[in-house]
């Protein structure tokens, strides 16, 4: 599209984030909540809705959204009732949804994301709702039929609504992924939407900037990653553009995305809020939330991602690259936690976290909570470091890798191996006295101007010390000699 023509508009974007909390069982019923069952073994009659049953409400669902709403800093609402959303799909097989509806438990709040300028932008929640989900059709087993799954019908899901703040498919992707790693921190959904347990839906129109009206909202689903969302979202804004700037007419409709093709394709009309004849849920009592409840959960909450990113950036003057990856995973900012309450080199815990710890996880596929070496061992390792006992290019070269194998110290390595740094400083002499000897030429150089040699006969010497050589003490005893 030309870009002088895109400039014109501004995208606004609404995202509905639907998030499967990681109970142990369903929202209403003791059916087990566990993805990759066989099809259709985790439904009982509840689930199915027959007649004489009647649906018990999961305490630890209500934990879990008021974790949420809490963590957002959103309003909890004290009394609450449940909702009927009726509608017919064949995944759905009681006919209705029970959801939330007048009375969402939890109401504004927002979540923080980093724009592309690198400032922090407050995208505004309209609420965060308890509802249970639907099944699963499946269209790509059978060649001429849609198969159904119901395993997931009555799964508890927390929909996060927000404000249309979102004004690029780039503000979309850093939402959703903040969205992902908070969930994650709290512990209330694995956020594998690959596997559909985060999903979202994406309401997008355009208008003119400067023009306070929004455009014709179309709202576009079936996304499976969060690189997807972005596609979509970026598509759809260039058909609206080309529409208005065509004089074709808009629809408010539901669309798909195809991420084959890169193209959203329209489904249907979208509902309405009537079209759903929502209407008060008679099987369950309302929901009453006392302050004593929340007061105990807040007790319990973790350090969230922002929380530990100002912390690591104002507190121990980290980079914000640094402190972006150490928050990015729960795992990863819990170990690097475990390191700093024994260490107060906190660049060094940084740089071992982002350098050879990473490189292993990466090379290996595993999880941090995999990793064989532990996080007192790593804050051992620095102290051997800060120390003078040996160099960092030894630890990493010489010492980590022999961690991954033994449990043994790291001092107990760096002696077995005859690795500590020689800081005599007669044994150092000798060695500088051989590498002048070696390098008669350079010498001269040196003596004749060429200053930047220094770092020639460092490397020099630390290779016929065989790496012991105490960096420091070495470099000006070679700077003294090499004067003298």
């Amino acid at each position: 599209m030309n870009e002088e023509i895109r400039n014109k508009y501004e995208a606004v974007i609404g995202l509905e984030v639907h998030a499967q909390m990681l109970t142990k069982t369903k929202a209403y019923s003791n059916d087990v909540n566990e993805y990759g069952s066989h099809p259709n073994t985790n439904v009982s009659v509840i689930t199915l809705g027959h007649p004489g049953t009647l649906p018990v409400m999961n305490k630890k669902t209500i934990e879990f959204a008021i974790r949420l709403g809490l963590a957002c800093e959103s309003n909890i609402a004290r009394n609450q009732y449940f909702a009927r959303k009726n509608y017919f799909y064949p995944d759905l097989p009681k006919g209705y949804q029970i959801t939330q509806d007048k009375t969402p438990i939890c109401t504004g709040g927002k979540i923080f994301i980093r724009t592309e300028d690198g400032s922090e932008k407050a995208i505004n929640l309209t609420r965060i709702h308890m509802e249970e989900d639907a099944g699963k059709s499946i269209h790509d087993v059978d060649v001429y039929d849609t198969l159904v799954d119901l395993n997931r019908a009555g799964t508890p899901l927390l929909e996060i609504v927000t404000e249309p703040d979102i004004r690029s498919s780039q503000e979309a992707y850093n939402y959703l992924t903040e969205v992902r790693k908070l969930v994650r921190y709290l512990d209330i959904c694995d956020g594998n939407m690959e596997e559909g347990s985060l999903r979202c839906d994406a309401n997008i129109s355009v208008r003119l900037k400067g023009t306070e009206k929004f455009g014709t909202k179309v709202e576009v689903k079936n996304m499976n990653s969060i690189r997807n969302v972005q596609r979509a979202i970026e598509f759809e804004i260039n058909r609206q553009i080309e529409a208005i700037e065509n004089g074709d007419p808009l629809t408010q409709e539901t669309r798909a995305f195809d991420a084959l093709k890169g193209i959203t394709i329209s489904m249907r009309s979208k509902e309405a809020a009537n079209d759903y004849r929502y209407f008060p849920e008679p099987d369950l009592q309302p929901l009453f939330v006392d302050q004593t409840q929340i007061d105990s959960i807040k007790k319990e909450m973790p350090a969230l991602p922002r929380e530990l990113f100002f912390k690591y950036t104002k507190e121990f003057g980290l980079s914000d690259y640094d402190a972006y990856n150490l928050t990015d995973n729960k795992g990863i900012a819990l170990y690097y936690e475990e390191i700093i309450d024994l260490t107060s080199n906190y660049k060094a815990a940084a740089n071992w976290m982002m350098g050879d710890v990473k490189s292993y996880l990466n090379e290996y596929g595993v999880e941090i909570d995999e990793f064989p070496i532990t996080p007192k061992t790593i804050s051992e390792l620095i102290q051997l470091i800060d120390n003078g006992k040996v160099s960092t290019s030894i630890a990493s070269q010489r010492i980590f890798p022999e961690l991954l194998k033994t449990k043994e110290s790291p001092l107990q390595i760096a002696e077995r191996l005859n690795l500590i740094q020689n800081s005599d400083e007669d044994s150092l002499k000798q060695f500088i006295l051989q590498v002048f000897d070696e390098n008669k030429n350079e010498v001269e150089r040196y003596r004749a101007g060429e200053k930047q040699l220094t770092g020639f006969f460092m490397g020099k010497l630390m290779k016929v010390s065989q790496g012991k050589a105490d960096p420091k003490i070495a470099n000006g005893l070679l700077r003294q000699m090499l004067e003298s």
